[in-house]
């Protein structure tokens, strides 16, 4: 009889531990399962005060660690999104740039030398990048004080001996340019 009430005893033991949620039971007694050893649950490490354990040594519940994972995995998508944004932004900065270096094969720029006037101005089609004072004397004036620089002309503030004008474009595919120089 008394064999009767332990073996009862542990049916109704069986039955109740049957009837427990598999999310409630711990993560080490779910992994303990050999035929569940190889889940993903039973696979992850954690680490837990800078040291490295694996979750199936742990007493976390089962419903906490794949509540865990599953942040975990949100929060990796959204770092893979990010990380799909900046390389998208990564590869228009260099379709950009090899468009800008395209374009700087196709710049022409000339240095022109005007002689004994105030003013320096580049051809047409072309712009102005800078204008310098290159040779004057004491019995000119001497230096000569730059009074005006734009796209189109530099101006100083009296006549100059010689000025050097340095003039740029943009060639259009690759095509021939041809302008003619300035005299004066």
């Amino acid at each position: 009889m008394k064999n009767t009430h332990i073996f009862t005893g542990m049916m109704i033991a069986g039955a109740l531990a049957a009837c427990q949620s598999p999310e409630n039971i711990s993560v080490a007694d779910y992994c303990a399962d050999p035929a569940k050893a190889w889940d993903n649950v039973c696979q992850l490490n954690v680490e837990i005060n800078g040291t490295k354990t694996a979750l199936a040594d742990t007493d976390l519940r089962l419903n906490q660690a794949r509540s865990m994972a599953s942040s975990a995995l949100s929060a990796a998508g959204r770092a893979q999104a990010s990380a799909d944004s900046a390389q998208a932004t990564a590869n228009e900065a260099r379709s950009i740039a090899s468009t800008a270096l395209a374009s700087i094969d196709d710049l022409h720029c000339e240095t022109l030398t005007i002689n004994k006037t105030d003013t320096g101005s580049c051809p047409a089609n072309f712009r102005l990048m800078s204008c310098s004072q290159t040779r004057y004397t004491h019995r000119a004036g001497g230096l000569s004080f730059l009074r005006e620089i734009n796209d189109e002309t530099c101006r100083f503030n009296s006549r100059v001996l010689e000025m050097k004008v340095r003039c740029c474009t943009v060639a259009q595919n690759n095509r021939q340019i041809t302008y003619s120089t300035p005299t004066r």
